[in-house]
């Protein structure tokens, strides 16, 4: 099966959208393949690295919060 990873990385930006703390950061227990694909396109901080959190970008917090594309 082919599996479209654009609607693939909107749709798990979207679960971190959903749930951010408030002060923008998202638990980053996601895919690391799908973690580095969010970071590469600029809508997440850093997802490697020891602190448990990640941050959504404004442009990253924007997308996740848009219904998805059809």
């Amino acid at each position: 099966m082919n599996y479209s990873q654009p609607k693939i990385d909107q749709m798990v930006l979207a679960l971190p959208g959903a749930s951010e703390f408030a002060d923008g950061g998202v638990w980053k227990r996601i895919d690391f393949a799908v973690m580095d694909r969010l970071h590469e396109k600029g809508y997440i901080t850093n997802p490697r690295g020891k602190q448990e959190p990640v941050r959504l970008t404004e442009d990253g917090l924007a997308l996740a919060k848009q219904p998805p594309a059809r």
